[in-house]
């Protein structure tokens, strides 16, 4: 059996492991998760997934979960192009340098949208607004870093070329701008950026990949979104009362 990636397009992680092997013409089977049914707590649907996260990719009895490391899997094993992932040494740390940063202050910061404006509600929670306030600054803050310190003058986030830096960070702003903030007023270096890296994904890959994070709003406000079983519901719980 073929190299088989599990995955939800609601979700960041999954959306950029899927962008980068659609555009590199990795072939692959889709096998479609949905989180908000909690089918990743499925054994039976994902099998050998302890971590019961996505996403996952299975490459024969090979099972890997985490985003980055499924993003370094494929550019290795497929030798995708080398500006994906360097084989410079320094230019290679340059994109770990921002992938941990990543994690740290882009994913756990912008990822509030979502649960602030979907998530939350569908189990009954309004986040209060004090929250949304520290958040938007906790992002404001990141914008900052992101173009002082990683963009720069340069093209891209690390280097004159796209990397797996460049779709970690497209996804996590792509979201918060399709539940209608925009990330981008008065910055202009950033918008430029974006820009940029959607050139180079392509309009049809993006518009496919975004379909389901477009659309998000539309589908909450008029309750196609399914309920997440009871046993969902503690965890969401518990990510939302970490919420600074």
């Amino acid at each position: 059996m073929g190299l088989q990636l599990y995955l939800d397009l609601l979700s960041q992680p999954c959306r950029a492991v899927y962008i980068f092997a659609k555009k590199n013409g990795i072939p692959f089977e889709l096998r479609t998760v949905e989180l908000l049914k909690g089918q990743h707590l499925n054994t039976e649907f994902l099998p050998a997934n302890s971590l019961q996260r996505l996403p996952v990719l299975k490459d024969g009895d090979f099972i890997l979960s985490e985003s980055v490391a499924i993003l370094i899997y494929l550019s290795v094993k497929y030798q995708t192009a080398d500006h994906w992932y360097p084989s410079d040494l320094q230019a290679r740390m340059r994109v770990h340098e921002y992938l941990g940063w990543h994690d740290d202050r882009i994913r756990s910061t912008f990822g509030v949208s979502l649960w602030a404006q979907v998530l939350a509600p569908l189990i009954g929670i309004q986040l209060p607004e004090e929250k949304l306030r520290r958040n938007r600054a906790a992002m404001d803050r990141a914008l900052q870093h992101l173009e002082d310190k990683f963009l720069g003058d340069k093209a891209f986030l690390t280097s004159q070329q796209v990397t797996l830096a460049d779709i970690m960070a497209l996804e996590e702003l792509m979201q918060v701008v399709a539940l209608g903030c925009d990330l981008f007023e008065g910055r202009p270096r950033l918008a430029a950026w974006c820009q940029r890296v959607e050139a180079f994904l392509g309009a049809d890959l993006c518009q496919e990949t975004h379909s389901l994070i477009l659309s998000i709003q539309e589908l909450a406000a008029n309750k196609k979104l399914p309920d997440p079983p009871p046993e969902m519901q503690s965890s969401m719980l518990l990510r939302i009362s970490r919420i600074p």
